[in-house]
C-alpha cells in the first residue's frame, strides 16, 4: 500500500494524539526532496494519550510489519504500554510509532526541539532541523548519510537566511 501520510496525520489530529513527526517526512517537511516509505512518530506514553492514539488507528487495521502472519497482536493500550516502539504495517501505508529514539529521547525530551507546521489545514508537530540532523547522525544507518548532507544544506541556508534578514532589519 502506498503510503498516505495525511489520512494517518489527519485521524492523529481528530483524536488530539500528542506526537512529533521524525525522519523522512519531517525533512520533507523541512524541504528536503526526498522521498519515503513510511512515516515516522515520537509519541507521548502518557496513559491517556495512549488510548488516542488506539482510537485513532483502530480503523487501519495496524499489524506488526515484517512479524510471521499467525503472529498474534492486538493494537490496544495494554500492548503499547507493554511495548516501547512498533513497526506497524496499516490500511494508510507503514507507520513507526517510537516511544523514544535514539540520540533523542522521548515526546518530553523531544517537544521543546520540534517546531510547529501547517499540515493540511492544522498544525503538526515536526523535530527541528538540527535535532533531526542529531538524531539522524546518532542512528548511524547508512540510508540516513544523504539525508543529513541535504538537512545540513537545508539548515545552513536557514542560518544564511536568518543573518540576511537580520542586516536589512538593523540596516
Amino acid at each position: 500500500m502506498a503510503l498516505q501520510p495525511q489520512k494517518f496525520l489527519e485521524l492523529l489530529h481528530r483524536e488530539q494524539v500528542e506526537f512529533i513527526v521524525i525522519g523522512g517526512v519531517a525533512a520533507i517537511g523541512h524541504g528536503a526532496a526526498r522521498t519515503t516509505l513510511d512515516i515516522d512518530i515520537v509519541y507521548s506514553r502518557s496513559e491517556s494519550n495512549l488510548t488516542r492514539l488506539v482510537t485513532a488507528l483502530k480503523d487501519l487495521n495496524p499489524r506488526l510489519r515484517d512479524a510471521p502472519a499467525n503472529l498474534p497482536f492486538l493494537f490496544d493500550e495494554q500492548s503499547l504500554k507493554n511495548g516501547l516502539n512498533f513497526t506497524l504495517r496499516t490500511d494508510v501505508g507503514d507507520i513507526d510509532l517510537m516511544g523514544e529514539i535514539i540520540g533523542g529521547g522521548d515526546f518530553a525530551d523531544l517537544k521543546p526541539h520540534s517546531v510547529s507546521i501547517e499540515f493540511n489545514g492544522f498544525d503538526c508537530l515536526i523535530l527541528d532541523l538540527p535535532m533531526l540532523i542529531h538524531v539522524k547522525r546518532a542512528a548511524g544507518r547508512p540510508k540516513d548519510y544523504d539525508a543529513i548532507a541535504e538537512l545540513e544544506i537545508l539548515l545552513e541556508e536557514r542560518i544564511r537566511q536568518s543573518a540576511t534578514d537580520e542586516n536589512h532589519e538593523n540596516g
